[in-house]
């Protein structure tokens, strides 16, 4: 785990916190770009949903929880919502594809 920053006003502690949610969403934002790619390797709506793969994941998001001392449930219901919108996106995309 990196090292935090030790902050000495609520300023700093809230200007690390911007820095943090900027990261986060650039993150989030390369997961979206690789899951577009992932629908080109795919060959049904049913493998684009990939169940086990979304089960590993939010067993591995839980244990990382726990492992970092984060409520795995409030990490679950974030990543339940990004990933349901993600598989949505990778359908559209699979069946965009899929007309060509």
């Amino acid at each position: 785990m990196p090292h935090l920053k030790e902050c000495h006003s609520l300023q700093e502690v809230r200007d690390e916190i911007d820095l943090l949610d900027a990261d986060i969403v650039n993150l989030i934002s390369q997961r979206s770009h690789l899951i577009r790619q992932a629908a080109a390797f795919k060959n049904s709506v049913d493998e684009v949903k990939a169940q086990d793969r979304i089960d590993a994941i939010m067993q591995n998001v839980r244990k990382k929880g726990i492992e970092l001392n984060i409520n795995p449930n409030m990490l679950s219901e974030l990543f339940r919502i990004m990933i349901d919108e993600m598989v949505e996106m990778e359908i559209a995309e699979f069946r965009n594809a899929d007309v060509f």
